[in-house]
C-alpha cells in the first residue's frame, strides 16, 4: 500500500483529501506545518508528499530543498494558491515532481497522484547497457528495447533519448536540446524538437498522452525524470 503524507495547514482541505485518498486505497498521514513534516517524513518515508507551498512556519521550497539533500526519495506534489508561472517553474526546478494550483478538482488530483506513483521507477547502468524500468538502451549497438522488444528509433531520436537519459532529472530548454543533439543547426527549430519528443513518447511511453519518463516543464522545456 502506497504511503502518502499530506502537509497542509488548511485542516478542512487536508481532511477532505485524506478521506478521498483513503477511499482510493492509499495509506494517508496528515500534518499541518513544516516543522512537524520533517520528523514524519524521516520515520514514514512516504512514496508521495502532497505539500502546501505556503505553510505558516516553513516555506514549501525549504522543505523541498531539504529533501533533495537527504536520502529520502519521495515524490512531491505541490499545492499552491499562486498561479504565476515563475512559481510553478521554481517548484519543479527545486525538485518537485508536479504541482496543482488551488482551487483544483478532486479527480485531477487523484489522477496526478496515480501518475506520480506509477513513475516511481529505478535505473541500472552498466558499461554498455542502461535500464530504465522496461526500457533498455544498448549503447554499443545503439539499440533500444522496451519489454525486450526492439524499438525502431531514427538516429536523431536515439541521440535525443541518450542525451536526456545521461542528463537525468534536469530541465532542458529546446535551445539546449537543439545545441547538443542537432549541433544548433540553423535549419533546426523548436518545432523539430517537439516533434521528436512526441515521436519518442509514442515509442517508449506506456501512455504517450500521460508520460512517465519524458515530462514537459511548461515554458521551460523537457526533463527525463527517474529515481536513482
Amino acid at each position: 500500500m502506497n504511503k502518502i503524507l499530506i502537509v497542509e495547514d488548511n485542516k478542512d482541505l487536508a481532511v477532505g483529501l485524506c478521506n478521498n485518498l483513503q477511499i482510493e486505497g492509499y495509506q494517508v498521514h496528515l500534518c499541518h506545518d513544516g516543522g512537524s513534516a520533517f520528523a514524519i517524513i524521516e520515520n514514514l518515508k512516504p512514496e508521495l508528499i502532497i505539500l502546501d507551498m505556503m505553510l505558516p512556519d516553513i516555506d514549501g521550497f525549504q522543505i523541498i530543498q531539504a529533501l533533495q539533500k537527504s536520502n529520502i526519495k519521495s515524490r512531491i506534489l505541490c499545492l499552491t494558491a499562486r498561479s504565476e508561472e515563475i512559481d510553478k517553474v521554481r517548484a519543479l526546478r527545486s525538485g518537485a515532481d508536479d504541482y496543482l494550483t488551488k482551487p483544483f478538482g478532486l479527480m485531477e488530483l487523484l489522477a496526478r497522484v496515480e501518475a506520480l506513483l506509477r513513475r516511481n521507477i529505478k535505473i541500472k547502468i552498466s558499461n554498455s547497457l542502461i535500464e530504465v524500468h522496461e526500457l533498455k538502451i544498448d549503447i554499443k549497438a545503439k539499440l533500444v528495447f522496451n519489454s525486450n522488444k526492439t524499438i525502431n528509433l531514427t538516429p536523431k531520436e536515439y541521440d535525443l533519448l541518450l542525451f536526456m537519459v545521461n542528463n537525468k532529472n534536469k530541465v532542458h530548454s529546446r535551445l539546449e536540446l537543439m545545441k547538443h543533439v542537432w549541433g544548433h543547426l540553423s535549419e533546426v527549430n523548436s518545432r523539430t524538437v517537439d516533434t521528436h519528443i512526441a515521436e519518442l513518447r509514442k515509442k517508449i511511453e506506456a501512455d504517450p498522452s500521460n508520460p512517465n519518463l519524458i515530462i514537459t516543464v511548461p515554458k521551460s522545456g523537457y526533463i527525463f525524470h527517474y529515481n536513482e
